[in-house]
């Protein structure tokens, strides 16, 4: 026996056909492209102590389409520099590290929120890590990147595309 309303068999939530495909995203590789540790005053700039240092923290994300098909590669770029009050430098470490992702089943509107938010967040826990160690073994306490929002930093700058669109 079978339960009808408005003429059309039901299916008992099944739906015809196969079930459609999860998205999908997959870290293909990960890999330094480059690396860059520099302690100009050593070893008088481990040896003197004084006021907490300034530290210039940027980090960039960057991308592009591979020529595969659903293949990315998304870049994180952290140049960190410190400094004492005085001007003097204790460290530069300059970091470009990336990973290749590959992507199945995402419709074409949710890439660049995937490729700008997700693949940023999914390196940076190994970008933070390479800087805390070459800081460390470069003879100063390891530098440790805060979490960053991706979410939010892509939001942003989505929003200022918009304001600048309509100006």
């Amino acid at each position: 026996m079978t339960d009808q309303s408005n003429g059309a068999p039901a299916t008992n939530g099944a739906a015809d056909g196969p079930p459609p495909l999860a998205p999908s995203i997959r870290v293909l590789a990960q890999y330094v492209r480059d690396l860059s540790f520099e302690n100009p005053g050593a070893p008088n700039s481990l040896r003197e102590q004084g006021a907490q240092p300034k530290i210039d923290l940027q980090l960039d994300v960057n991308a592009r389409r591979m020529e595969d098909e659903g293949l990315f590669e998304v870049g994180l770029r952290v140049n960190a520099r410190s400094t004492r009050d005085n001007g003097d430098v204790l460290f530069i470490v300059e970091l470009d590290y990336a990973g290749l992702f590959g992507f199945a089943n995402v419709p074409a509107d949710a890439i660049e929120q995937l490729v700008l938010v997700e693949c940023p967040r999914l390196l940076l826990p190994f970008a933070r890590e390479i800087v805390a160690t070459a800081t460390r073994n470069g003879g100063f306490p390891p530098l440790l990147i805060d979490p960053m929002d991706f979410g939010a930093l892509y939001a942003s700058q989505r929003q200022a595309q918009q304001q600048t669109a309509n100006a």
